[in-house]
């Protein structure tokens, strides 16, 4: 009995771009690619993901390139593509962000800096927690499902045999950066306001009574009322933020 070996390398081709997509994606979504997962663990999830995609995409790809610079153009292309992908995915997160340095800014907290496991560096007290608490409700709510769909439907849009065209991710990343502001400054509306009343109040209060030292007041009602304000509106701010979420990742994908 004789075996053939001839089908290898283009299994082996096809597992490679689908990697070199995949790979950047995994890097990048939220809770699975963050600074505090192993690199080792991000790693065997982006080479499960590229064996369950093979039998799904591979009728999608070119033939095996008969030259080393043919198989780097592609693979450059397909990391290319998921750099893009996974960017987009970051900025629609960066709502979150936005909004907790506004909350910050308005609630006297702004120079209260701690260590973000998700981004990997000190940021705003509010903004270090609505990101982490932005990561879990995605993967309790199963949305990290519709960013794994997103990987097929990648190849849908932008198959491998053909060129890469820069027109949509342009087009997507303007739409993106725009959404995510206007979500942060929706969610941190509220915050805005508050501060426009209470400095409002303040300026007017040091006006009728000058003798009383305002800054010693405002500073710890500032921070009690704006943690208050934070504690109650918290559910409606989320949900406000995953129904933005859910419909930014389709919106994106059509």
């Amino acid at each position: 009995m004789t075996f053939s070996l001839q089908y290898l390398p283009a299994t082996a081709f096809a597992l490679f771009i689908i990697f070199s997509r995949i790979g950047p994606l995994v890097m990048m979504l939220p809770g699975i690619g963050e600074h505090s997962v192993p690199m080792r663990s991000r790693l065997a999830f982006a080479l499960m993901l590229t064996v369950c995609l093979y039998p799904i995409v591979v009728g999608q790809f070119p033939p095996l390139p008969t030259s080393l610079a043919g198989l780097v153009g592609i693979s450059l292309k397909e990391a290319a593509i998921g750099f893009a992908f996974g960017g987009l995915v970051k900025m629609i997160s960066a709502g979150l962000q936005v909004a907790g340095n506004v909350i910050s800014f308005q609630s006297g907290l702004s120079f209260a800096q701690t260590a973000d496991p998700m981004t990997g560096r000190s940021d705003a007290v509010f903004s270090s927690f609505l990101m982490m608490l932005g990561t879990v409700m995605i993967l309790v709510m199963d949305l990290h499902h519709l960013l794994i769909a997103a990987m097929y439907d990648s190849y849908m849009l932008f198959p491998p045999q053909e060129g890469l065209n820069i027109a949509p991710f342009s087009d997507a990343a303007v739409m993106v950066v725009a959404s995510a502001f206007k979500i942060g400054i929706q969610i941190s509306t509220p915050f805005i306001v508050f501060g426009l009343v209470f400095f409002l109040g303040l300026g007017i209060l040091s006006r009728l009574i000058p003798q009383i030292q305002v800054f010693f007041i405002a500073m710890p009602a500032n921070i009690y009322l704006g943690v208050l304000l934070f504690a109650l509106l918290l559910g409606s701010m989320m949900t406000w933020y995953m129904n933005y979420y859910e419909a930014a990742i389709s919106n994106l994908l059509r």
